[in-house]
């Protein structure tokens, strides 16, 4: 036996059967997640996008085999870009899409955090957001606390698509 076969085999890792079809399926034991989105976009239009990130997280741990209740999920997003517009309440008809999905995740128990000193570079007061926000001193000392109680860091990347998947795939 080859010694790479047998090192793959000491670890764990099998090799698709001869004549297999396909990638194979996994269902890992997930634990319940603790878990930080760290939203900081240079367009606000990108919260739409980043929003999926949540949901990719979400829905498959909802749905079988995993069954989890939100109410188990920690979930913490963390806003300090532009996207921190979107919040406004005077902006709400023009994001609104975008806010009524975070005031859905936020029904689910996913917390909204804004950088206070954000915040204060935009010209808001806590007064100006949607009630469902919390401020926070800075998106910094964030970032630090919820990675020292163990929370995962998602920083979603919202590139813009410039070639339509039928031409790539």
């Amino acid at each position: 036996m080859p010694a790479l076969m047998m090192l793959l085999l000491a670890l764990g890792v099998s090799q698709p059967a001869a004549g297999s079809e396909g990638a194979s399926v996994v269902q890992p034991e997930y634990a319940e997640p603790r878990v930080l989105f760290d939203f900081f976009f240079d367009h606000p239009a990108k919260i739409g996008p980043a929003l999926h990130w949540i949901r990719g997280l979400i829905n498959p741990l909802q749905d079988r085999p995993f069954n989890m209740d939100p109410e188990f999920m920690d979930i913490v997003v963390l806003i300090h870009g532009t996207e921190l517009v979107t919040l406004a309440r005077h902006n709400e008809p023009r994001y609104q899409q975008a806010v009524d999905r975070m005031r859905y995740y936020a029904l689910l128990g996913v917390k909204f955090r804004v950088c206070g000193l954000a915040l204060d570079d935009f010209g808001y007061t806590p007064e100006d957001l949607q009630p469902f926000v919390e401020v926070a001193p800075s998106a910094m000392t964030e970032l630090a606390h919820w990675q020292q109680q163990g929370y995962a860091l998602i920083t979603p990347q919202v590139m813009e698509r410039r070639v339509p998947l039928d031409e790539i795939r």
